[in-house]
């Protein structure tokens, strides 16, 4: 009597998985997560480098100048003797203008 061994079909094995897996993480870690962060970092060190007198501009578009600066907020003189209060995360950039 004559046995016939048939093969099974194989898939790609385990580590090719793990491999493409991987490969998969690191392309989404280089083109999605390090990007993220270092635009956050780039945005805290600009908060950070706000001094008094510096002409900004808010999220919203308001420009006024800094008069007064503490840890999380900043006050901004918008026209004379006219001063509001914003937190340092609405701050945009600082003004293009000399205005």
């Amino acid at each position: 009597m004559i046995l016939l061994q048939t093969q099974q079909p194989q898939g790609p094995s385990l580590l090719s998985n793990l491999l493409l897996f991987g490969g998969i993480m690191i392309i989404f870690y280089f083109f999605m997560i390090r990007p993220q962060q270092q635009k956050i970092k780039k945005e805290k060190e600009f908060r950070e480098s706000l001094k008094k007198g510096d002409k900004i501009v808010t999220i919203g578009g308001l420009h006024g100048k800094i008069v007064q600066i503490d840890e999380k907020t900043v006050i901004v003189e918008v026209d004379n003797h006219v001063k509001l209060t914003f937190e340092k995360e609405a701050i945009k950039s600082i003004s293009p203008q000399n205005s």
